[in-house]
């Protein structure tokens, strides 16, 4: 088994790597970043409905199984992580987010660290993600120290005939924070394949571009693709973390480091750490606490199609405009946190289909698609300890979610559907997000206060292993009810200057 060593090994490229890495580079550090897909193809296909989602050319064919079902889940293995596809979302926590809040099916628990930790580095990610946005608008938003750097994305002319109903209707709807490259020299088209879909000229502010590229200009950061991370190993103590076992191109390498900082999704980093369990650790590395894939959370999201019949939808990027009005509730009528609505990408025609019965004709589809105004309704999914990442004896992953706060999603949606029709739009139909749709997953490396409780303290490290770090959404004790990327990358950016300044001398 052939070995090398640097001094930070970085496995997964997404946000949290990315930042990291970001974080990282022009220091004296040698960092290798580890990721086991490839770089994302520039084709044609990038803004083809049929290849993205009816072909699924993007997803992985890996599948996984919760109990007796099998399934193959929405995870993409590129360059750049999950950001490659998302919908370019950058929404910061509340502050409330960071505090126990309770909610109709129990508590969200509190963050080991609070909102003020955390903003100057949300202002960071925001600089460097090129975010659009306006502050005072949202309800509930919290103190910023800074503008966004770009002003907000104009509406096009069917949503800001929304805005203005919605405003009449008593309500603060808000200008949508999106990372796009749309202001003047920027590469943006205002194409309608941004959502769930990867941007040909890249721009979108993901990953890839914002973080990782800029980092490989250094010398001293490199990249590696196809590279499977199957097991941590430690040291005889167990507390130091020595390599990581690798497979390239079908060939087993081990790969050591003095520090090693996990960023390969909150469903895959709490399995590598289950498979990498060691007679001193026998449930898995960095859990003695027993809490490494436990906990895990998705959000309750429904996406809804709000129908004019006589007007047809021309918008081509609608993601501009949210609404928070409902967030927390109202805790004077006795009404819990509700959570939040946002605009969707386009939907066509080719995104019905799986979700409609085959005998709907594709005339029908179309004409819904044509007609439509989409909206994606996102509720807070609790933590819960039975909601777990698990391994089968092949060791490929079992999933297991058990569902929260399903009355206030309901709730929610029926709120967002009267409202819908309130404004003009008499038809609304819902479709729930499932398993296979793990877009926001979180919270299976937790960090926390207490090492009994947690599997990771307030920087990120693992409680168990001194040059361990996990830094992809694994470690939210709780979910909120916004988009998770920007918080990641927050974070990561506050570890990572913490590792460069405290830990790497």
């Amino acid at each position: 088994m052939a070995s090398e060593e640097y001094d930070v090994v970085i496995i997964g490229s997404g946000v949290g790597g990315g930042a990291v890495a970001h974080q990282l580079a022009g220091s004296a550090a040698r960092v290798l970043v580890l990721e086991r897909g490839t770089e994302l193809p520039h084709e044609p296909q990038n803004r083809d409905a049929e290849a993205v989602f009816c072909e699924h050319r993007y997803r992985t064919t890996e599948t996984w199984t919760s109990g007796a079902r099998r399934f193959r889940p929405g995870q993409f293995y590129f360059v750049g992580g999950h950001t490659s596809f998302y919908g370019a979302a950058m929404f910061r926590l509340r502050e409330r987010d960071f505090e126990a809040t309770e909610h109709e099916d129990g508590l969200s628990p509190a963050w080991p660290i609070d909102y003020a930790a955390l903003e100057p580095w949300y202002a960071v990610a925001e600089r460097l993600f090129g975010v659009h946005g306006a502050a005072g608008l949202d309800p509930c938003e919290p103190w910023r120290s800074a503008p966004y750097p770009h002003g907000p994305v104009p509406h096009e002319p069917v949503i800001a005939e929304i805005e203005q109903r919605l405003r009449r209707r008593g309500l603060q709807p808000f200008p949508m924070p999106i990372a796009i490259d749309l202001h003047e020299g920027g590469r943006c088209e205002r194409c309608s394949t941004c959502d769930a879909f990867p941007c040909l000229v890249d721009a979108k502010g993901d990953a890839r571009t914002r973080l990782l590229a800029p980092a490989l200009r250094q010398a001293n950061v490199t990249l590696r693709t196809q590279a499977l991370v199957t097991r941590l190993v430690t040291d005889s103590s167990g507390r130091r973390i020595v390599a990581a076992e690798v497979v390239r191109h079908g060939e087993r390498q081990k790969v050591r480091g003095r520090h090693f900082v996990l960023a390969a999704g909150a469903i895959n980093s709490a399995a590598l750490l289950l498979r990498s369990a060691t007679g001193a650790f026998p449930q898995g590395l960095a859990n003695r606490s027993g809490t490494v894939g436990r906990h895990f959370m998705n959000h309750n999201c429904t996406a809804l199609m709000a129908i004019d019949p006589a007007r047809r939808n021309e918008t081509r990027l609608p993601k501009t405009l949210a609404l928070n009005d409902w967030y927390f509730g109202d805790a004077a009528r006795g009404e819990p946190p509700l959570g939040h609505l946002q605009l969707l990408g386009k939907v066509g025609e080719p995104m019905l289909r799986g979700a409609m019965p085959r005998w709907v004709p594709r005339a029908a589809r179309e004409w819904l698609a044509a007609h439509s105004v989409d909206w994606y309704a996102m509720s807070e999914d609790l933590p819960h300890a039975d909601s777990r990442v698990g391994l089968n004896s092949d060791g490929s992953i079992d999933l297991q979610w058990r569902r929260t706060n399903q009355r206030t999603h309901r709730r929610l949606v029926a709120k967002a559907c009267g409202l819908m029709r309130r404004i003009g739009y008499p038809l609304v139909f819902g479709k729930p997000f499932g398993l296979e749709s793990p877009s926001h997953q979180c919270g299976t490396v937790r960090f926390g206060n207490d090492p009994a409780q947690s599997a990771l303290d307030p920087w990120c490290r693992a409680w168990d292993h001194d040059n361990l770090h996990v830094v992809d959404a694994s470690f939210f004790p709780s979910s909120g009810a916004v988009n998770p990327a920007l918080t990641v990358a927050a974070q990561a950016l506050r570890v990572g200057h913490h590792l460069r300044g405290e830990e790497l001398q």
